[in-house]
């Protein structure tokens, strides 16, 4: 039996859509509320320039906030549909294109005819499927001094440096949560083809911050696609780097559904965990390297860090 974890001193509030932990030199905020209303979502829909997806919830965040560095960064729908390609998409966009389509097409076409089938392109001008590689951002401008905020540049991990990692077995012990709270971003059936989503999820614990951020795509007999941003950060070390750990993984819709348990309950397909899990234990060259066949820039994986210094 592990020792018991000392649970350090720590302050929650909350109002009726939000939630604050503050603990060590942090303040971490979660606020979650319901969907956008029209006029909030026009506004969006303007400053994006394309659709927004079925549901938005435009006013949920994640903030976190270090007070001795005066390092931030946020989580919100603004930030994360900014990622989505608008206009043409173009190589490495990883643009798709519904399973029927084709079968659509030739059932139009004259079966006696020699004449190709026309070329199919994406008929609107963005990612219908609302994919981003949304990995948080940092707020412009520190509100208090008019300046910009430290954001603490993020600098590729050093593999040999335990610190430059997250610690799965730390995260798999049974300590006690201090604060918890998911934050879903939005969410799209993509018109009965599929569904596409971002969730934000954080754990705060006696000895670290967790934050796990996941984009998942389905797209109904074409492929499964997931994006994940793990963010760490340990009380034990002081100063302790950010780790931040990005991850893109895709792979055609018949793969993962071979993996299913029982071949005939398709339930998972729609479990955003066991799509993210099956993605994760395939062999990196059939999910980072061959995907779905879309070539998708996103297919890797790549860990970072931020120090945070004490403000001067």
């Amino acid at each position: 039996m592990s020792a018991a974890i000392a649970v350090p001193r720590h302050t929650l509030s909350e109002t009726p859509n939000s939630r604050t932990i503050e603990i060590y030199e942090w303040v971490i905020t979660a606020s979650t509320n319901p969907i956008s209303n029209a006029t909030e979502c026009d506004a969006l829909q303007a400053a994006l320039g394309f659709p927004l997806p079925e549901m938005t919830f435009g006013n949920n965040y994640l903030s976190l906030e270090h007070r001795a560095s005066g390092w931030r960064m946020v989580f919100d729908a603004k930030g994360a549909l900014l990622g989505v390609k608008g206009g043409e998409l173009v190589e490495g966009d990883g643009g798709v294109k519904v399973g029927y389509a084709d079968a659509w097409l030739k059932s139009r076409t004259d079966p006696g005819t020699s004449l190709p089938l026309p070329t199919t392109v994406t008929a609107k001008p963005y990612d219908w499927t609302y994919t981003t590689m949304y990995s948080g951002h940092h707020p412009d401008f520190d509100e208090s001094s008019g300046g910009p905020s430290c954001s603490a540049t993020w600098t590729e991990a050093d593999p040999e440096n335990q610190d430059h990692s997250i610690p799965l077995s730390e995260l798999t012990r049974p300590d006690p949560i201090l604060f918890y709270a998911e934050v879903p971003l939005f969410e799209d059936e993509l018109h009965d083809n599929g569904s596409s989503n971002l969730i934000v999820r954080i754990r705060v614990m006696p000895t670290c911050i967790f934050i796990l951020s996941r984009f998942t795509l389905r797209v109904d007999n074409v492929l499964f696609r997931t994006h994940d941003t793990r963010m760490f950060y340990s009380f034990a070390s002081n100063p302790a780097p950010v780790v931040r750990q990005v991850s893109g993984w895709e792979a055609p819709y018949d793969r993962v559904k071979r993996q299913l348990p029982r071949r005939n309950d398709l339930t998972p397909l729609t479990d955003v965990n066991f799509i993210a899990k099956i993605l994760a234990e395939m062999p990196t060259e059939a999910s980072q390297k061959i995907g779905g066949g879309t070539r998708w820039r996103g297919l890797r994986t790549k860990v970072e860090v931020a120090k945070l210094d004490s403000k001067s």
